[in-house]
């Protein structure tokens, strides 16, 4: 992956400048459909070749020299906090022989500064569209990026963002959330714990944010109801229990 002239470290300086955003060449210089994921969710049966490049454009996507795809933090200033870099196999299931990694952590390599105090803030995959819909008052979060990329095209009455993992999702990625209506998509598991922790994580939000005027947050219990116990065991995510029967697809309305 090449990153030519790039220094992590300026990420804080760059941020205080204005009017101008110099962090934009970073999603700007990768932005591409050229990786495996993108060509596995078309392949896939997930998205037609136009929803693919539709949802591409909307999540700024990139691409790495070796086929990975690069998931891009950018808030809702507009700013880019960090980029997961990801490998994704034909079926569009993650290559787990092959790590995700960080821009920030491959930067700070590059440039040999300190592994830690890269002054990295991450945020909320896709929160840079909550400024661009301002119309859109619900938003639906779930755990993977892939799933939040999918289901923009299928279910567009919806911002969908991505914590990014099952602990990622924390209180203060919530702050540029307040003034919407905000349901939660916890991935399943045999024991309910990802709906268990998602649900403690909505309540901390409600109490420390003084969300009380915003409303509840809305933890779904879809996948914690209607999945087997098979599909529990398998830890599926939204998106496969959507596209498994049609008849689930009519579930999120």
């Amino acid at each position: 992956m090449k990153f030519k002239n790039l220094k992590f470290l300026s990420f804080g300086e760059l941020m205080k400048q204005e009017p101008h955003n110099p962090t934009a060449y970073l999603w700007q210089k990768s932005l591409s459909v050229d990786n495996e994921f993108c060509k596995a969710v078309v392949s896939s049966g997930y998205l037609t070749w136009e929803q693919m490049i539709d949802a591409a454009l909307a999540y700024r996507i990139g691409a790495t020299r070796q086929g990975g795809v690069i998931f891009w933090q950018i808030g809702k200033d507009d700013y880019v906090k960090d980029g997961k870099v990801m490998y994704y196999r034909p079926d569009c299931h993650r290559d787990k022989a092959r790590h995700p990694s960080w821009v920030s952590y491959m930067l700070s390599r590059r440039q040999k500064t300190p592994k830690t105090g890269a002054g990295s803030t991450h945020c909320l995959f896709g929160a840079h569209l909550l400024a661009e819909r301002c119309d859109v008052k619900t938003v639906a979060i779930v755990e993977a990026e892939k799933t939040a990329f999918i289901l923009s095209q299928h279910y567009p009455q919806y911002i969908w963002l991505a914590a990014g993992g099952l602990t990622e999702l924390q209180v203060e990625k919530f702050r540029p959330l307040c003034g919407r209506k905000v349901v939660l998509f916890p991935d399943a598991d045999p024991e309910g714990l990802a709906y268990q922790r998602w649900h403690k994580i909505a309540r901390e939000v409600e109490k420390q944010l003084f969300w009380e005027d915003e409303g509840p947050i809305f933890v779904s219990k879809i996948l914690e109801e209607k999945a087997s116990i098979e599909q529990k065991a398998q830890k599926i995510d939204l998106i496969e229990f959507l596209f498994e029967e049609p008849k689930n697809s009519a579930i999120i309305q």
